[in-house]
């Protein structure tokens, strides 16, 4: 690292903190590492931190990923927040107030705030940026970490690209440059609400690619569904104020189509599960991790029908997941859609 010209010193390395050690809180505490930054992991279980601490490593959810020497772990989260002001929280979308209620009771006053959460909130049908006005005011510099990645894959420190949004285009780009490296590349964008909703609905229609993918349906029926529901995704996205343009970019296009065409997606298996007869509840226990889209099917059903936005497939892999009609006859239903013109 050069040293500053006015000064001769060598600047300190950014700092940041990651709130949430499941598999992708890990990955992206390890490639912040990776590209430079000192970086602390936090987690809620102190024993479970402890074992990170030893072992160098995440053994429950990235176990070939070694942590590179400026990471290191703590469980204690009032002192992580004490000690950085850019923070990155990484829980899933129904545990994201409850996380942001108790940042908030330890916030330092210079806190910038991002997290790598996808989801509506059940209850309120709020996206990540709403929950967190509401818990944490608009003074705070908020941002969010989305785009087409598996957590193994940032891990090994494979070639990756995903995108960083926010309205504070400054506090964007400097998150996109401490995260960037060698063979992970991020991009910037201002539209925070196209590229949440990029990543709340493409778990739904993942489910649906599993469904579809595991009755044998084939190729064609596949690539209409991740068409037809880039389409649906784009829609009710357009109608709470996103940008289309966003929906074909990483946050949209590429998520939706990695997460429905690979089996590292928890939902796709799900999905696959379900058309091999598996009950939903023993599906969800054999992944061993949340599967969004469950929840997420929901929150997306709802918020479509207050927006008055037609999505006719979300609305199949709701009714298969939550009310249990057969997945047969959800295609069926898809099927005997009146025609219409593409576009419309």
């Amino acid at each position: 690292m050069s040293s500053t010209p006015e000064t001769g010193a060598t600047p300190a390395p950014a700092r940041i903190a990651i709130v949430g050690a499941g598999s992708w809180g890990t990955a992206l505490a390890i490639q912040f590492a990776r590209a430079g930054c000192v970086t602390t992991l936090w987690g809620r279980d102190p024993h479970h931190m402890a074992e990170l601490a030893r072992d160098r490593r995440n053994a429950r959810y990235l176990p070939d990923a070694p942590f590179p020497e400026s990471l290191t772990v703590d469980a204690d989260l009032a002192r992580v927040l004490a000690a950085h002001r850019d923070i990155v929280v990484s829980v899933p979308s129904h545990a994201l107030r409850g996380m942001l209620v108790e940042l908030a009771q330890h916030r330092p006053a210079s806190m910038r705030l991002a997290w790598a959460t996808k989801g509506f909130e059940l209850s309120t049908g709020l996206l990540p940026h709403e929950v967190a006005g509401q818990v944490l005011g608009s003074d705070v510099p908020t941002a969010v970490i989305s785009g087409p990645t598996f957590a193994k894959e940032v891990g090994a420190g494979l070639p990756t690209a995903m995108t960083v949004a926010s309205a504070d285009a400054e506090f964007a780009s400097e998150l996109a440059k401490r995260i960037s490296g060698l063979n992970f590349r991020a991009y910037t964008s201002t539209d925070i609400i196209g590229v949440e909703i990029g990543g709340a609905i493409k778990n739904v229609l993942a489910i649906g690619a599993g469904l579809s993918d595991g009755l044998g349906f084939g190729a064609n029926t596949r690539i209409a569904l991740i068409t037809r529901g880039l389409v649906e995704m784009t829609r009710l996205g357009v109608a709470l104020g996103a940008h289309k343009d966003t929906f074909m970019g990483l946050a949209g296009l590429g998520d939706l189509v990695l997460t429905c065409t690979d089996n590292q997606s928890r939902n796709r298996r799900f999905g696959l599960a379900l058309a091999a007869g598996e009950r939903i509840d023993s599906a969800q226990k054999a992944i061993g991790q949340v599967v969004e889209g469950v929840l997420a099917a929901r929150a997306v059903r709802e918020v479509a029908t207050r927006a008055n936005v037609e999505m006719p497939i979300s609305e199949q892999i709701y009714r298969v997941v939550h009310e249990g009609i057969p997945p047969k006859d959800a295609v069926k239903e898809l099927m005997s859609r009146a025609l219409k013109p593409e576009h419309s």
